[in-house]
C-alpha cells in the first residue's frame, strides 16, 4: 500500500503522467466538463470535499508553474481567491481569464478533478512545471 502522497489511484496516475506544460483542473460541483476530458469525481455531497482541501493535496504532489482562475472569482468569491493565493507558492504564476475562456480552456486539460464545492468560481487550471 502507498505510504505517502495521494492515495486516489486516478489522481496519482494523472499526476505521474504529466509532462512540462500539461494541465489539469480542479473544479467545483457545477463546473461543466467537456466531452472527452477525463473526469475524476470526488464529490460525495454538496460542499464535500472542499475545493481548497483538494487543491492543497494536489499542490503537495504536483510541480506547478502556472495557475489559471476565472477573473470573476475576484468579485464573486474573494475569500476563496485568498485561500488559493495562500496555497500557491511564490514561483507559481497566477493568471486570470474570463469564466467563458476558462471553460473553453478545459478542452486542453488532461483531467478535471470534481469536488463537492458549492461556492462560485471555485475552479482552477494547474499547468505542470518541471523539477529541473
Amino acid at each position: 500500500m502507498k505510504k505517502h502522497g495521494i492515495l486516489n489511484s486516478d489522481i496519482a496516475k494523472v499526476l505521474t503522467d504529466l509532462g512540462h506544460t500539461d494541465k489539469i483542473a480542479i473544479g467545483d460541483a457545477g463546473l461543466p466538463i467537456p466531452e472527452g476530458v477525463k473526469k475524476i469525481d470526488l464529490a460525495i455531497s454538496l460542499s464535500d470535499p472542499s475545493f481548497i482541501k483538494i487543491l492543497k493535496v494536489v499542490l503537495e504532489d504536483m510541480k506547478v508553474e502556472e495557475a489559471i482562475l476565472a477573473e470573476e472569482i475576484k468579485t464573486h468569491n474573494p475569500s476563496q481567491l485568498k485561500a488559493v493565493e495562500s496555497a500557491l507558492i511564490e514561483e507559481e504564476r497566477l493568471v486570470f481569464i474570463s469564466h467563458e475562456a476558462f471553460k473553453r480552456e478545459l478542452k486542453n486539460v488532461k483531467a478535471v478533478i470534481r469536488t463537492g464545492e458549492a461556492t462560485p468560481y471555485s475552479n482552477i487550471i494547474l499547468q505542470s512545471g518541471v523539477l529541473f
